[in-house]
């Protein structure tokens, strides 16, 4: 997979990459037990929380990096 960005869907990206989950966990996300998550990019859940997308995103792949 390449770099998540934006649009990437939250379950595509969980899926390819579970060490994440740690990451939407300290945003206080808990986007696997939410029915949204199936259809909602990783921008629209941020978004819809008020969160800093560019910051999640930024440490969602820094975590990847990893």
């Amino acid at each position: 997979m390449a770099k998540i960005t934006r649009d990437t869907g939250i379950i595509e990206a969980v899926q390819e990459h579970p060490e994440i989950i740690e990451v939407f966990q300290q945003y206080g996300l808990g986007c696997i037990g939410c029915m949204a998550a199936n259809f909602e990019t990783i921008g629209q859940g941020a978004s819809a929380h008020g969160l800093d997308v560019d910051a999640l995103i930024a440490d969602i792949n820094k975590k990847i990096g990893e």
